[in-house]
């Protein structure tokens, strides 16, 4: 199981690269067999492809990240971060949770956010 600091630099490490705009950096994070569920309740991306597909998306609607509060570890193999993310005029509130593998890449992420963290202006 990877450090609290391992999982906490990881996930910092995901806001700078998704700035940075390389989509696929950010699918590097990712294991192999990674899973992205964002939003929960959406159909899940499985595997580095569909993950790549994903923030390739994701990065060309010139989104920015933004942490709202510290990134929070764990005692066993996940943390979370809440960050909000400005795509144009829209602002959307959101929780990540990832899991790691013991190399300290993401072996899933879930985005946590609803119709009401939707902020517009």
């Amino acid at each position: 199981m990877p450090s609290e600091e391992v999982m906490k630099a990881a996930m910092q490490g995901y806001i700078d690269t998704f700035n940075g705009g390389n989509a696929e950096e950010v699918a590097a994070l990712y294991a192999e067999d990674a899973s992205v569920e964002d939003p929960v309740g959406s159909p899940l991306r499985r595997g580095r492809a569909q993950i790549l597909a994903f923030y390739t998306h994701s990065i060309a609607t010139g989104a920015k990240l933004s942490l709202d509060a510290p990134i929070r570890g764990s005692h066993a193999n996940a943390a979370a971060m809440a960050f909000s993310a400005r795509v144009g005029p829209i602002t959307v509130r959101v929780i990540d949770v990832m899991t790691f593998d013991e190399a300290g890449k993401f072996t899933s992420m879930k985005a946590y956010f609803g119709p009401g963290d939707l902020l517009k202006g």
